[in-house]
């Protein structure tokens, strides 16, 4: 968690690292998924995907504020808070369309929004400005409502971060423990909810960018005491592992992840701060280096997202249908490679399609001057 650019290789690999275990955590027959982060802690990679969120902006708004000016940034920053609006209306209407032509062929998984796409053919005028106001959000794009807010508070957070990083955390603090109130004025159509709170989650979003800008954890480790934070850490994943494994014999109610809910925010901090030791020890970027191609994944965020969403959405879908919603390894395992094929392909694909678009637009240009 250090402000040097050699800690980039390890933020891409983490991303993609998270975007693979996203997709692969929304296959109900996935075989992978019995070994993510949600099968052993109280909290899942969605913690750890807002966290890296929080970083990655940081990281991003300091570049472009040192090269250009922190107008610029400012404005660069309103302009994503838009982006991310725009994909989350794409990643609505392509899980709508998937879920439409998978029922159309008789697929019912358990996760296709057909409620949504239900009220979208009764009432499809109310469902269409509900989903355009938020009030509406369809399976899986969920999350990117809350990532429109978070781009919009940037120009604020970010100068507070560097200058008042205490006030700033206070304000968060403050913030999270008020969300489940404040969550209730959010906009919602009826019988609909968010799944995430916004003002619950920016927390993690927040301490994803006061780890960027400020150095928390080499003045907690080099503390003469600092062993004691990782002797913490390491209880605090070993009692929840216990719990999650061991007692647990029904699933936490999803309130406690709509509005994050401190024991998922204490586990999930444990395990980012065990896992900030193993990034100095220079672990994580032995790995990255071995594993390229999920960095590639990782610094293509927003569109892999999109392409993972309806990925997982399918290969779910299909896999419930084939396997009548039992477990089936072999089949889970297929899903599995299908799923993270699927995602690399898509990674793999963007740059030459950049380029071919560049050239294509070039030579229109050209032609018409």
């Amino acid at each position: 968690m250090q402000k040097s650019s050699s800690r980039l290789i390890e933020l891409d690999f983490f991303r993609g690292l998270v975007l693979l275990i996203i997709v692969v955590d929304h296959i109900g027959g996935s075989i992978l998924s019995r070994a993510t982060l949600h099968a052993y802690a109280l909290c899942d990679a969605a913690e750890v995907f807002v966290f890296l969120g929080g970083f990655a902006t940081a990281t991003a708004y300091a570049a472009l504020a040192e090269r250009r000016n922190e107008t610029i940034a400012r404005e660069r920053f309103l302009r994503r808070s838009f982006e991310i609006y725009r994909a989350f209306l794409v990643t609505a209407a392509l899980m709508l369309l998937v879920s439409a032509v998978l029922t159309a062929f008789s697929i019912d998984g358990p996760n296709l929004a057909t409620t949504d796409l239900d009220d979208l053919l009764a009432t499809p005028l109310a469902a269409l400005r509900d989903i355009v106001l938020l009030r509406r959000q369809p399976y899986l794009a969920s999350v990117l409502p809350m990532y429109a807010f978070f781009a919009l508070l940037v120009p604020a957070i970010l100068p507070l971060a560097r200058s008042k990083p205490w006030l700033l955390l206070a304000g968060s603090i403050a913030l999270w423990a008020a969300a489940p109130t404040i969550g209730q004025y959010l906009p919602a159509a009826p019988d609909m909810h968010w799944d995430f709170n916004p003002f619950a989650w920016q927390l993690l979003f927040v301490l994803g960018v006061l780890a960027r800008c400020q150095p928390v954890y080499q003045r907690i480790s080099a503390h003469r005491l600092g062993w004691l934070a990782s002797v913490l850490a390491l209880v605090v994943v070993a009692g929840a592992a216990y719990y999650k494994l061991v007692l647990m014999h029904a699933p936490l109610p999803g309130i406690l992840k709509q509005n994050l809910s401190y024991l998922r925010a204490g586990n999930f901090l444990a395990i980012a701060w065990l896992t900030a030791n193993l990034i100095e020890l220079g672990w994580a970027k032995r790995i990255a280096r071995r594993l390229p191609w999920v960095g590639l994944i990782g610094r293509q965020g927003l569109l892999c997202f999109i392409a993972g969403a309806v990925i997982s959405l399918v290969i779910d879908s299909v896999l419930y249908w084939a396997t009548d919603g039992y477990l089936n390894y072999p089949l889970g395992l297929l899903a599995d490679a299908a799923a993270v094929g699927a995602l690399l392909a898509v990674a793999l694909a963007v740059e030459p399609f950049k380029r071919l678009v560049g050239r294509f637009v070039a030579e229109r240009l050209r032609t018409s001057a």
